[in-house]
């Protein structure tokens, strides 16, 4: 049991019963759109949540700074071994979040768990069984293509969707996929990812704040003031749709406007890439800026002028943009935005609204969208507005015990 590790974080000196289990494999300080998810829902009730999840570099300065417990589990470093690596790491996950959460309904007595997303289910499908619990489970988009693929695994998991209380669905795409791709009567609700305030502050707000922002970034990548800044943030992977806007930044440069595009985060595809960078020789127009933390990441949204991500799907790795959360902290800071219309991303881009959605199967949809926003400040500032107000629109978790 040396890999056990139950950290209790710091709580107010009030007495008070946790009574829900929130279950997730990832989860803050490790950042992402899962665990930014995640951690918002259990900041709506701090006083009623004990978080359990995997252990992540620096997570012990993380977990007793929370208002709520937090425990951990520890996996040991997995090689890759020709992808049994990733088998081994989910047996791993599965196996420690049971006997944690079985353990810790012994400690806690909760009523509650909430599965945080939908790889793992097994061990909460065990659960049901063995702990006198209602459990909810939430969705995502990648999480429930993982079942369609072994006719056994999907069975398990309608019976895990017929056992809950309630599916949670991060967008109305992942709601009606799920309805259709699985047999169950169990109830839905769609809770979208939200802004956490905490994360950026007042920042966005703070025009101070922009206009130090916009010339700090633009000196640091030698990018003229009058020039446009297109970005986007988000893992180097295929489907995200990084080449579509690099493959776009000719049109927009030999219709003599000043572009520069900046690209935030890291991942397999970057070789790639910067290769087709090179080609097309935009090595003067196009920046990788790794990855960004998020104390950073305000930076580089305030400096720009338009977010575009036409993410696609990736039918190689049956991977799909379930939300995409990048799109509302865009909006967060008055941004317009470029997006697909496609999977999730329609809850979070309204076409017209806080941004233009385009097929990403269609070079021109993708040329005309970028075209118009580079030439069309007003518009730009119009998109941008509305994007403020719909990224602080909320539905809070507690609809799951109304």
């Amino acid at each position: 049991m040396q890999n056990l590790s139950l950290i209790n974080s710091v709580v107010k000196e009030e007495t008070y019963s946790p009574d829900i289990l929130v279950v997730s494999r990832t989860f803050l300080p490790k950042e992402g759109g899962i665990e930014e998810y995640v951690y918002n829902r259990c900041l709506q009730n701090p006083r009623r949540v004990i978080m359990l999840a995997a252990a992540f570099s620096g997570y012990e300065n993380f977990d007793k700074n929370q208002l709520f417990p937090v425990h951990r589990w520890h996996l040991p470093k997995i090689p890759r071994l020709f992808g049994l690596g990733a088998i081994i790491k989910q047996i791993l996950n599965m196996f420690w979040s049971f006997v944690l959460a079985t353990k810790l309904y012994f400690r806690y007595r909760y009523s509650y768990i909430e599965w945080g997303h939908g790889y793992d289910f097994p061990s909460i499908l065990l659960l049901s069984y063995i702990l006198p619990i209602k459990f909810f489970i939430y969705v995502h988009g990648n999480d429930i293509l993982c079942p369609l693929r072994n006719p056994l695994l999907k069975k398990l998991f309608e019976l895990t969707l017929q056992r809950s209380a309630g599916i949670v669905c991060n967008s109305s795409f992942t709601q009606n996929y799920l309805k259709e791709k699985f047999s169950f009567d169990t109830s839905t609700y769609i809770i979208n990812p939200i802004i956490r305030t905490e994360k950026f502050g007042d920042r966005a707000k703070n025009q101070q704040y922009i206009k130090k922002s916009r010339l700090k970034i633009r000196e640091k990548y030698n990018i003229p003031e009058d020039a446009i800044v297109i970005l986007s943030v988000g893992r180097l992977v295929k489907r995200k749709g990084f080449g579509l806007v690099i493959d776009n930044l000719h049109h927009l440069l030999n219709q003599g406007l000043d572009v520069r595009y900046i690209i935030c985060g890291r991942g397999e595809m970057q070789p790639q890439l910067e290769q087709k960078v090179s080609q097309l020789q935009l090595t003067e127009k196009v920046d990788f800026a790794g990855f960004v933390a998020d104390a950073n990441l305000a930076e580089y949204y305030a400096a720009s002028d338009i977010f575009a991500m036409p993410t696609f799907y990736d039918a190689q790795s049956a991977s799909i943009e379930g939300f995409g959360i990048v799109y509302a902290e865009a909006g967060y800071f008055g941004k317009p935005v470029i997006a697909s219309r496609i999977g999730g991303v329609e809850d979070a881009v309204h076409h017209e609204e806080n941004g233009l959605l385009v097929n990403p199967d269609s070079p021109e949809e993708i040329s005309q969208a970028l075209t118009r926003l580079c030439k069309d400040k007003e518009l730009r500032e119009k998109l941008g507005s509305k994007g403020i107000e719909l990224a602080n629109r909320k539905t809070p978790h507690s609809i799951l015990y109304s």
